[in-house]
């Protein structure tokens, strides 16, 4: 079985998120663009993602979707790069790695979309409120210099994302705390890599 590692993605999606993961990691890497709406939905990637979403890797023959998933994935499948905790000091990278797949994720696409969830019906939404997302997210990156403790991890490649974007595009407030988070991650080699890599492609497309 091969060890090619193939990264299907599209600059402008959450592939960003596994591409600076990748770059984290440092192992080679093969990178198939696909385009929204042709590409995406082709029969042959329907049979690797039924989706049709990006991103998704194939690793020694293994698919792995959804971008929290790729990133333990990979952070385990390459442990000499030092992304995950040792198994008996990971309840933080695990708490707050699923936290904003699910709460933090739902509750920013909610509130960027206009729906608002009723007060007397916050308890059918495992995010509750966005206010109390935002509360819980302030509280995570103010308890150490990273997600998980001491250590720059995978949950801070895929939360500090969110909290990238969020800043960036105004889908979250721009509190002290989540500025002073991502400043210690946008100086790190391979997130300006891997920026850099998916915006050149970006261009490329525009001049396509």
């Amino acid at each position: 079985m091969s060890d090619e590692l193939i990264f299907y993605t599209n600059p402008q999606s959450r592939g960003r998120i596994v591409r600076w993961m990748l770059e984290e990691i440092g192992a080679p890497y093969r990178t198939e663009v696909l385009d929204y709406g042709t590409t995406m939905k082709s029969a042959a990637y329907l049979a690797i993602n039924p989706m049709g979403k990006v991103p998704t890797i194939v690793h020694k023959g293994q698919v792995v979707t959804e971008a929290a998933a790729i990133c333990a994935y990979l952070a385990d499948a390459f442990p000499a790069a030092g992304l995950a905790p040792p198994p008996d000091r990971r309840a933080r990278y695990y708490r707050w790695l699923f936290y904003f797949a699910g709460a933090v994720e739902a509750a920013v696409v909610n509130r960027t979309l206009g729906v608002q969830v009723p007060a007397d019906r916050e308890r059918m939404v495992g995010y509750g409120s966005f206010e109390a997302v935002m509360n819980a997210v302030e509280r995570a990156v103010s308890a150490g210099p990273y997600i998980a403790g001491d250590a720059f991890t995978a949950a801070d490649v895929y939360c500090g994302s969110h909290i990238g974007w969020g800043l960036q595009f105004g889908s979250m407030e721009k509190r002290p705390a989540f500025e002073a988070y991502w400043s210690r991650l946008a100086a790190r080699p391979a997130w300006r890599k891997a920026t850099a890599i998916d915006d050149a492609l970006v261009a490329q497309a525009g001049r396509g």
